[in-house]
């Protein structure tokens, strides 16, 4: 099956420099390009894609409100922003907005294209254990609300899911999951899917996304 991939992005340069490496792939196509998010929407409605290379910063509409747009659609495709440093503020926007990763613009080729191909698979790009020391890093800059952190949705995880849910969010697999918890990796893959339809999230990066949000884990990995 071949990857329909389109490239959004205002730098024309950066664009033909990414279809030159996915053209080389036998199973992938760079199918649509777009300069900015107004654009971007436009194609996406008469494209049919499977992953969006999605830039943040751009004019018109940046690539956290097209991503939030894009990943509201019935069967969407999915969204791999790509950041120009690794502590862009965009980062955790994007995430929250229904990507499934995020990559750095420089990142070596085949971490790229193995990227793609993850996300195409229905995996999160971005391991949560890579997505736990990103927001380590970048949760005290993030603005305060001047609120106790609290997620009503939180309430309807039974105590079991709730645990799971603080173990994913501090970057364990299933299998370590499993091993602490003495459980199977069957039941424990079972309440991570739970915890992802009561919750109403795509994957394990927003898992660990919210968990940020709400408190349940904290900078460090402490839960």
């Amino acid at each position: 099956m071949t990857i329909r991939v389109m490239l959004v992005d205002d730098q024309v340069l950066l664009r033909t420099g990414f279809r030159m490496v996915l053209a080389a792939q036998p199973d992938m196509e760079v199918v649509a390009e777009a300069g900015d998010g107004v654009e971007a929407l436009q194609v996406l409605r008469e494209t049919a894609v499977d992953v969006v290379l999605m830039d943040v910063r751009m004019p018109k509409l940046d690539g956290v409100e097209t991503t939030r747009r894009v990943c509201s659609d019935p069967n969407p495709p999915k969204v791999l922003i790509l950041t120009t440093f690794d502590l862009d503020e965009y980062a955790f926007s994007g995430l929250k907005a229904g990507a499934s990763g995020f990559m750095l613009k420089d990142v070596p080729p085949g971490e790229l294209l193995a990227a793609i191909r993850a996300v195409h698979s229905g995996d999160a790009v971005v391991a949560p254990s890579t997505t736990r020391r990103l927001l380590d890093r970048f949760a005290p800059m993030l603005p305060s609300t001047g609120k106790e952190p609290q997620h009503k949705e939180l309430d309807r995880l039974t105590d079991r899911e709730r645990e799971v849910m603080v173990l994913v969010a501090q970057g364990l697999s299933n299998g370590e999951i499993a091993a602490r918890l003495v459980l199977s990796e069957a039941t424990v893959k079972t309440h991570v899917g739970r915890i992802l339809t009561k919750l109403g999230l795509r994957d394990r990066v927003q898992v660990v996304v919210l968990a940020y949000e709400t408190g349940l884990v904290r900078a460090g990995g402490q839960g």
